[in-house]
């Protein structure tokens, strides 16, 4: 692994990728700036047009990468998970590098996005849960006493040292495409945890945050930190992007999210900061929510297709880049059909100072894989400069 520090080219030591990661670590504690590149980031992703989009910065096309590429769209993936429990896949190197690789290869895509699940953390530490086929997470021991916190202890990096081997792995695969890695939010991941598993209503949540506010308040910061560590494994191993999935926020009015939920986010995104890379936020339903969600401390605000791009700018404010936002349905249609409404999203990101290319949901796992390649080219064709 190579990178550049201060303007001087180092080379890594060989071996496991945690030693190089530490190595980068070690080289930033003595004496490089914060505004250099980020920590373990390959230097041929730093002008990525992902990365450029990212920072706002001038870009020879709008990149394009989308949430869910890695997944049961693609027959290759079916096939190699064959057999194969969900959280197992999480945890073995060789399985994470292959997927993330997997819509790389066969989608031209300007970003890669780290295999993995929101819960993986979770399970990490002790959580005695699973992933039901056709069902999602389920926790065996909801969190709804003072005492249920018991259950969340400190994530350290030995407990995911799967994920430092993987990342390894991957950035020395990738090369000048850029890796970004993921998390749950405190918010999302107290849903799964209080429900018990998925919930459309959430009533054990919110019966929870308006019932005993110190204990929602506690949970949402052991779960923030327990977030922040996971976020800077995957950075410290070379992740050049981070995003932190909101994917149940959606549920809440904004006062709520500002009171209940915004301060554990903002944590999250504090705490990774030093580090420089580029933080995304993205939550399902949340058109309500875009301008307090940008307050967080994002670099990118996620957008769903349900707002449109030059709506969302005026919600989320300027000093921001927008990811999305092409309604994933949509590509069960004709090409025709496709081009016409990415040329809308196009249109309504033309004076957007960062605009990331992607679907404003994750790829249905029906969708032709062939739609999304071409989609790929048409927006790379179409925004050439």
């Amino acid at each position: 692994m190579r990178g550049r520090l201060g303007g001087t080219r180092v080379r890594a030591p060989q071996g496991h990728p945690r030693r190089a990661a530490h190595f980068f670590i070690r080289a930033k504690i003595c004496g490089v700036s914060a505004n250099d590149r980020p920590t373990g980031q390959p230097s041929q992703t730093y002008d990525s047009a992902f990365l450029k989009a990212c920072r706002r910065e001038p870009v020879p096309h709008t990149p394009v990468w989308f949430m869910r590429q890695a997944g049961r769209s693609l027959p290759e993936y079916r096939k190699v998970r064959e057999g194969t429990q969900m959280l197992e896949s999480c945890m073995r190197p060789d399985l994470v590098t292959e997927i993330t690789l997997q819509p790389v290869r066969r989608h031209n895509v300007d970003a890669a996005i780290f295999f993995s699940d929101i819960v993986v953390p979770l399970k990490a530490i002790g959580v005695d849960l699973d992933i039901k086929p056709g069902i999602g997470p389920v926790v065996a021991q909801p969190i709804r006493r003072r005492e249920d916190l018991a259950q969340l202890r400190d994530l350290t990096p030995e407990d995911v040292s799967y994920v430092t081997e993987a990342i390894g792995m991957l950035t020395g695969e990738l090369g000048s495409t850029p890796l970004i890695g993921f998390a749950g939010a405190p918010f999302t991941l107290a849903s799964y945890l209080v429900e018990g598993g998925p919930s459309k209503n959430h009533e054990h949540t919110k019966a929870l945050m308006y019932g005993d506010p110190q204990l929602w308040a506690d949970l949402l910061d052991r779960l923030a930190e327990i977030t922040s560590a996971f976020l800077k494994v995957q950075i410290e191993a070379g992740a050049s992007a981070v995003q932190l999935f909101d994917s149940w926020v959606g549920a809440l009015p904004p006062a709520d999210y500002r009171r209940s939920v915004m301060p554990a986010s903002a944590k999250v995104f504090e705490s990774v900061a030093s580090y420089g890379v580029p933080r995304i936020h993205f939550g399902v339903g949340t058109g309500e929510l875009l301008g307090l969600m940008g307050e967080a401390g994002a670099d990118v605000m996620g957008v769903d297709y349900r707002v449109s791009l030059d709506e969302a700018v005026k919600r989320v404010g300027p000093g921001k880049a927008l990811q999305g936002n092409l309604d994933p349905a949509v590509l069960f249609s004709t090409e025709e059909a496709v081009r016409t409404k990415a040329d809308e999203v196009l249109a309504a990101a033309a004076g957007l100072e960062g605009h990331v290319f992607n679907l404003g949901h994750g790829v249905l796992p029906t969708t032709d894989p062939d739609a999304l390649t071409r989609l790929v080219d048409y927006v790379h064709t179409k925004t050439a400069r």
